[in-house]
């Protein structure tokens, strides 16, 4: 018996490098993204990417900008043995090969980048730990998304009857701007749909902002977000002005939190009214 135990102490001692050099593999199914290596020494601990995402990036005057498109976040480790870089050093390398490659430093203290390759925007953020064992890397390439739910008409037409209100997602507009975006077309054809189907119908067209930036700005922005959709649906679906009415209200009705960005895409929204 006692044989048996001091076999497995050895064994488990013999063992224990090899075990501790094969955590510090790659994770499974994670590798480095094709435009940026790693530091020396280091090992991916964990890794995310979709296929369509958002990511919040700041300048230096804490601007936010919101980057839509394929999206990447890179956990890095150090692995056991090496000592710690420090924070700066890990930073001052990704900046400095960004630059070399023709990128854009937007925010030096926050690791904040921006290249253009092979005609695509791609954007980076970086957050390193003090002593620079940890580091992580957010890259989002930027694309405008492929619509793949459409908004429909009855089920609009029956939040109305029963709630006096339907949201209506799938109208996209950049940061900051009123100008509807080309993919917001199926969206728009389906509100023109159930007006057309519903002749007696006026709609009060309703625009909601997330709770980013002042709330006068945001009041305004919506309001003119809902300006642009009535003129859409008059101009291009010969709705009868007389039957729309643009309104604004920012993020004071949000069916969201505004705390993270799932809950801000959903407060961003447009919103029909009935109007008795």
């Amino acid at each position: 018996m006692r044989k048996s135990i001091w076999f497995v102490i050895v064994l488990i001692l013999v063992s224990w490098p090899v075990l501790t050099l094969w955590s510090q593999e790659d994770a499974e199914g994670c590798r480095d993204h094709p435009l940026l290596t790693r530091m020396n020494n280091y090992y991916l601990s964990g890794c995310e990417e979709y296929e369509y995402d958002s990511a919040e990036f700041y300048d230096v005057e804490d601007n936010e900008y919101v980057i839509e498109g394929h999206k990447w976040v890179l956990h890095y480790s150090l692995k056991e043995g090496f000592n710690p870089p420090g924070q700066l050093k890990v930073y001052r390398n990704y900046i400095n090969a960004i630059k070399r490659i023709g990128g854009t430093i937007i925010n030096e203290g926050d690791g904040v980048m921006k290249l253009t390759r092979g005609g695509k925007e791609i954007w980076i953020g970086m957050w390193v730990s003090d002593d620079g064992s940890d580091y992580e890397l957010t890259i989002v390439e930027k694309k405008e998304m492929e619509q793949e739910v459409v908004a429909d008409p009855q089920a609009l037409a029956n939040d109305i009857a029963t709630f006096g209100h339907a949201s209506v997602y799938g109208i996209y507009f950049d940061v900051d701007s009123d100008v509807i975006k080309p993919e917001s077309q199926p969206a728009l054809q389906a509100i023109a749909t159930l007006l057309q189907s519903n002749p007696q119908l006026k709609v009060f067209v309703v625009g909601h902002t997330d709770m980013t930036g002042s709330l006068e700005h945001n009041l305004d922005l919506s309001r003119r977000r809902a300006q642009a959709v009535v003129k859409a649906l008059v101009g291009q679906f010969g709705i009868a002005e007389n039957r729309l009415e643009a309104k604004g209200v920012g993020p004071l009705s949000p069916v969201a939190t505004n705390r993270n960005e799932e809950g801000r895409q959903l407060n961003r929204r447009v919103e029909l009214v009935e109007r008795i």
